[in-house]
């Protein structure tokens, strides 16, 4: 098939761009124009306009632009090549000819799509006939209106191996069993597939139906499954199709939302509340191809799992399938259900509202990894947490998206060391009655007779220490300047790096333009990384950024720049930690005075004092070259 440009223009040029948008959206005339609340956001002072002559509709909310075929595939969720053929069919236009074995698969397909809707229509009668009493029973037991059962086309298959072949005896028996209605086995006569079974019809995104999924009826039946869906046939694959999604598209985008649920019976209970934008894979976990899906329809989908342990491992296999492709804006998000409930169980029992509650909580796909690993096996010995570690690097490294992979290794990094190096809480301060000394051998310890603390260090000596050494700001530029100088550093220091969060937004920009450089397998050479700086206009400190000072790993022939490098980053990742310590050391000294919260604050003040002459010593070894 060769679709030409001059062939589509005529086929837009013969479809009225606000009569297809108007059977989905109220639109209303507005001069030479037409004009609707966008049905791509939500909003209540219509921003989205059509125009018929130009052939396009633009919203000035949120951007949206297309022609109809775009229209088709964005809000109607249609493949291109199937938004095509329906518009043609509306044009009163012929595609353009297929190859000999196009042709063949085409027709192949209009003949299958013509058994399966046969097949639909024999189920929804049988369900109405005598046969179908237990069935309408048990939709009757499940609190399902009569208009979702019409909706949702159920049907009954009768519980024989012939019934469904005799009333489509106007097809092929090799036409039934390639569209999976019948079992052959060989040496024996085919069978119906679905016996004794309350019937679904499973659609594809123009609504027609391509396969069946069947419950069984006898609950004392157990040597078949519960659930039975139809195999891959021509038409369907069950990998890329997504139960009700030619249904719940259209509301998904009203609602800036769809919900995936485990089942497609959960998909109906949710319909029926009145939650239409749900949607459920077909007896598998969520595929790369039915996630990729899920994002033409909105960029989060929010995905529903039972609270229990099984549920949890499901939700973990969506986040691992889910890394690869993420992309800028595109995610998931999880809702964990009351454990022992599932979305039917939810509206029955506390109701709509309550549903759409739990939908408010669905976490992040970052914070359900992080929960997960932490809490799939102890965290009592080094090794357990150096294993946490190990394994949410290696759910990193399947990411593909080179600054996403990098953000996610930072977040991951900095929730472990807040987990790992939290700061333990220190025991309530008891005062000791007035004039009382502490005693020579201290509850608990025995650390030996008291001392008084360590007087504090002059004033004016940590002023001129701290005005020698510069700003934070002002070593974190000597840095970056020297990680361009010398970038083989970031591939020995990108942990430490991926843990420093610079408040000046220049600064921020380059850091993570040299981690996701680092991470990208580029040579870690300066004259390979400076034109891509240059490329993204980052600006590479220089020595009025860093107060003058000079060090050694400055100097593109420094020996020993590796080392005062990763000295200077030591000392960038522990200063912040330090002055907050001693500023809660401080706060604490205020309120409760003792001779521990001296000692500990002067103990911290000093640390502060050590690192800042380290890098006062730093900064004058270089100034003596």
């Amino acid at each position: 098939m060769s679709l030409t440009p001059q062939w589509l223009d005529e086929l837009r040029s013969r479809i009225a761009l606000s009569g297809v948008i108007g059977r989905s959206v109220r639109v209303q005339k507005a001069g030479r124009e037409f004009k609707a609340c966008c049905p791509f956001h939500n909003e209540k002072t219509p921003s989205f306009t059509i125009n018929d002559e130009k052939g396009f509709y633009h919203c000035f909310g949120c951007g949206a632009h297309g022609d109809v075929i775009r229209w088709m595939t964005d809000h109607q969720g249609l493949p291109f090549i199937e938004a095509v053929k329906e518009l043609a069919a509306e044009a009163g236009m012929e595609m353009p000819a297929l190859d000999r074995q196009a042709a063949k698969r085409a027709e192949a397909q209009k003949s299958l799509h013509d058994v399966m809707q046969a097949a639909q229509d024999f189920f929804v009668a049988s369900l109405k006939g005598p046969g179908g009493e237990q069935a309408r029973a048990y939709l009757a037991s499940r609190g399902f209106p009569d208009r979702v059962q019409r909706e949702f086309g159920f049907g009954y298959a009768p519980d024989s191996r012939t019934a469904l072949k005799e009333a489509l005896a106007q097809f092929p028996e090799a036409m039934l069993i390639e569209a999976g209605l019948q079992i052959a086995v060989e040496g024996k006569t085919p069978y119906d597939r679905f016996r004794g079974r309350l019937m679904l019809p499973i659609a594809d995104q123009r609504g027609r139906v391509i396969a069946f999924g069947g419950r069984i009826l006898t609950a004392d039946k157990t040597d078949a499954p519960k659930y039975l869906n139809s195999p891959d046939t021509p038409l369907f694959d069950k990998g890329r199709t997504l139960y009700n999604l030619h249904r719940a598209a259209p509301a998904a985008r009203s609602a800036s939302r769809i919900v995936v649920v485990e089942g497609y019976m959960d998909v109906v209970a949710l319909a029926a509340a009145g939650i239409a934008e749900a949607v459920a894979p077909l007896g598998t976990a969520l595929t790369e191809h039915q996630i990729e899906r899920l994002w033409r329809v909105t960029e989060c989908p929010t995905l529903c799992f039972d609270g229990d342990a099984a549920g949890q491992r499901a939700a973990m296999r969506a986040v691992t399938r889910a890394l690869p492709l993420l992309r800028p804006g595109h995610s998931l998000r999880i809702v964990t259900l009351p454990d022992g409930m599932d979305p039917d169980d939810v509206v029955k029992k506390r109701g709509r509202d309550a549903m759409l509650g739990l939908l408010g909580t669905a976490r992040s796909l970052v914070e359900v990894l992080w929960e997960g690993e932490r809490d799939a096996a102890p965290l009592a010995t080094p090794e357990d947490k150096a294993g946490l570690k190990a394994r949410l690097l290696q759910h990193c490294e399947t990411i593909q998206h080179p600054d996403i992979k990098t953000l996610y290794r930072r977040e991951l990094l900095d929730r472990f060391g807040e987990l790992v190096f939290a700061r333990k809480e220190r025991p309530a301060f008891t005062p000791r009655p007035a004039g009382q000394r502490p005693s020579a051998q201290r509850q608990g310890g025995g650390r030996g007779p008291w001392k008084p603390g360590p007087p504090p260090l002059p004033a004016e000596a940590a002023s001129r220490l701290q005005q020698k050494v510069g700003s934070g700001y002002a070593l974190l530029a000597a840095v970056l300047a020297g990680l361009v100088t010398h970038p083989a550093a970031l591939a020995r220091h990108g942990e430490a790096l991926a843990r420093i969060h610079p408040a000046d937004p220049a600064q921020a920009a380059l850091l993570d333009a040299l981690l996701v450089y680092a991470e990208s397998g580029a040579p870690l050479e300066s004259t390979a990384l400076r034109p891509i700086l240059d490329q993204r206009q980052l600006q590479v400190p220089s020595a009025e950024h860093y107060d003058g000072l000079r060090f050694g790993f400055l100097s593109p022939g420094s020996a020993t720049a590796q080392g005062e490098l990763a000295e200077a980053i030591e000392l960038i990742v522990d200063l912040p930690a330090v002055e907050t310590a001693l500023a809660q050391a401080t706060e604490r000294l205020e309120t409760e005075l003792s001779d521990e919260s001296f000692a500990e604050q002067q103990r911290l003040l000093q640390r502060r004092l050590a690192l800042l002459a380290r890098l006062g010593q730093m900064g004058r070894t270089r100034a003596s070259l």
